[in-house]
């Protein structure tokens, strides 16, 4: 999130009793396990660009494990130099400008960036294809690896284990599917993958701290519509 103007005055994840975050300008924050809450003063300006996992494993060059479940200041991930660029582009009102400044950053750090592993590419694909519904013993077939090695090696790059890669596609898949009003949780929950009605609604509760209805009622407010 490239903050160009009023900063956040609190971030923190729900149920945690830890100290609460509080960021001062620009964040990062690593894939989530669990819902997350960012309280804004009001008056936001920002960019907010998401990446994919092994997107932002070439872009910040860190393990993306330490990422994970966690808030940084920009400047922390990418150096003194994000206060600069953050500056810079808070000194021009163009956003064609704003975009341009942010496009040559990124990629002149891509160009210096680690490339993820072909293995864990492909593992990553196999995941997304099938929106977290394919056996993680075959994707470690699939791509030559032991069961154990594909753990180790994906969390380094992807940030989350397989795993729980795949019960977080399985939940944004099923609240797409909820924002083009699907009515029908027992249906929804065979075509995401989960077992039954139950299941999907227990990973509603573990990811986002909300039921799948309460889930569709604010997509509804928030503006999502049907394609």
């Amino acid at each position: 999130m490239i903050n160009l103007g009023e900063p956040f005055a609190q971030v923190f994840r729900l149920r945690e009793t830890g100290p609460v975050v509080r960021v001062v300008g620009s964040l990062v924050a690593g894939l989530e396990d669990g819902p997350r809450v960012c309280d804004h003063p009001g008056g936001q300006e920002a960019i907010r660009l998401e990446l994919t996992p092994l997107g932002a494993y070439r872009l910040f060059a860190v393990p993306m494990r330490e990422l994970t479940n966690m808030v940084f200041e920009l400047r922390d991930v990418l150096g003194p130099g994000a206060d600069e660029l953050v500056e810079r582009m808070s000194a021009t009102r163009d956003w064609a400008q704003r975009f341009d400044l942010l496009d040559a950053a990124l990629l002149a750090r891509l160009d210096r960036g680690p490339d993820p592993s072909p293995e864990v590419a492909q593992a990553w694909r196999l995941l997304t294809r099938s929106a977290g519904t394919i056996p993680v013993a075959r994707i470690a077939a699939e791509v030559g690896w032991s069961h154990g090695h594909l753990i180790r090696r994906f969390t380094h790059q992807v940030g989350l284990t397989p795993k729980m890669s795949a019960r977080v596609l399985r939940f944004h898949r099923s609240v797409e599917l909820l924002s083009h009003r699907w009515r029908d949780l027992s249906e929804l929950a065979t075509t995401c993958g989960f077992y039954d009605q139950a299941h999907l609604n227990r990973e509603f509760r573990a990811l986002a701290d909300v039921t799948p209805a309460e889930m569709a009622t604010a997509r509804r407010v928030e503006g999502a519509h049907e394609l």
